[in-house]
């Protein structure tokens, strides 16, 4: 993978475009809607200001080795290397009353930039934001959805969100390319990040088995209702492996943990999630190649590049972005499948390449409408749709 500088270029290109008008209609209404307060915001900027990072985490921890702890080892290394003061913060448990109070005492403690990842915080950023005005919020995942279609985004607040059906896209159809015919998706939770990773995977799917003429493939589909594995769902997913499902996209904090763990015993395949996981899973499982690839977004590229424009006087708040392909260059996109992804002679670094090209130009497009099921989706594959296992 193109080092991180090239994703943080991206990044900035990005913020910039939409400091300059160009983008969507919603984010423009925002800005509009906080023209009064966004002189007073870059007053503060320009002044020398020492800035203390605190990362609140979501449902996980920081050793979740999933969308916390990347999120935080961001935040960490972009600290050390400015010399600013950082920390994080977990709440006491999952509910918005404790991820408000881990915000407020940030706040109280003289944090005065708050990294916070996953859809969850929409309560907690609409009880905090707009009473510390001085405080700036960067949230990873946080859609308009999330915060509410009447709620006006405040100039302190970026949110980042990604579109996870197209890396989702990436690795089904590479994994049908690779071989596999039958799969399986192991969702955590049903939100709405979760179920574009499988849509896109359930399309990237279908669309590989219609290319190979195949209609002998098939996707069992299901949510463990948590981001964590735990013995009943490892309980399910044996079932699924010992029925001959050869790899599950195992999407959603630890649970990939269920996936490896029944995936050993019978010498099967998973995918991972978020970051390129494959050290850490066949690691975790001492199964070198357990993993054939990850759907990735880019987490730590936004994290950096955009603590680097709060410390440089540019941040621009006041709406939410949202991240994808911006160039037919797999590696400088926020949505890509791993380096270590398993290529081969039916699927090389090459198609890989014509097939991120051939969807930034258009030619390939990715349903992002979660109000379907995955069935839906599905022209010449099967798709076993299994709900919620607990």
């Amino acid at each position: 993978m193109k080092k991180i500088l090239s994703l943080i270029l991206c990044l900035a290109m990005v913020m910039a475009l939409v400091a300059c008008g160009g983008n969507t209609e919603s984010n423009n209404s925002n800005n509009n809607n906080n023209n009064s307060n966004s002189n007073t915001n870059n007053e503060q900027q320009t002044t020398d200001k020492e800035f203390k990072v605190a990362m609140v985490t979501d449902y996980g921890d920081i050793t979740d080795q999933s969308f916390n702890q990347t999120t935080y080892e961001a935040c960490q290394a972009f600290c050390t290397e400015n010399g600013l003061g950082f920390t994080y913060f977990k709440p006491a448990s999952d509910s918005d009353e404790d991820r408000i109070a881990s915000i407020e005492q940030a706040i109280d403690e003289g944090y005065n930039v708050i990294v916070m990842p996953g859809y969850a915080f929409g309560p907690a950023i609409k009880a905090t934001a707009g009473d510390n005005p001085e405080v700036t919020f960067i949230a990873l995942d946080v859609s308009a959805g999330d915060l509410g279609d009447d709620y006006v985004v405040p100039s302190n607040l970026y949110c980042a969100v990604y579109q996870e059906e197209l890396c989702g896209y990436m690795a089904g159809y590479a994994a049908v390319k690779l071989g596999y015919k039958k799969l399986g998706f192991l969702g955590g939770m049903a939100v709405p990040a979760v179920v574009r990773y499988g849509y896109g995977f359930v399309q990237g799917v279908d669309a590989a088995a219609a290319e190979l003429g195949l209609t002998d493939v098939e996707v069992k589909y299901c949510y463990g209702n948590q981001f964590y594995g735990d013995a009943d769902i490892t309980a399910f997913m044996d079932t699924w492996y010992q029925a001959g499902t050869e790899v599950v996209f195992a999407c959603g904090g630890g649970i990939f943990t269920s996936a490896g763990e029944a995936a050993k015993k019978v010498n099967a395949k998973v995918i991972g999630v978020d970051v390129d996981q494959a050290a850490i899973i066949d690691g975790m499982f001492e199964t070198p190649g357990m993993t054939v690839t990850s759907a990735m977004k880019g987490l730590a590229a936004t994290v950096k590049a955009t603590l680097a424009a709060v410390v440089a006087g540019t941040f621009a708040g006041g709406k939410i972005d949202t991240l994808g392909l911006v160039s037919d260059n797999p590696e400088e996109n926020f949505v890509q499948i791993a380096p270590s992804t398993q290529f081969g002679d039916t699927f090389t670094a090459d198609d890989y390449k014509a097939l991120v090209a051939a969807m930034h130009a258009g030619t390939i497009t990715v349903s992002n409408d979660i109000t379907k099921n995955a069935a839906d989706f599905a022209t010449v594959i099967t798709v076993v749709d299994q709900g919620n296992i607990k």
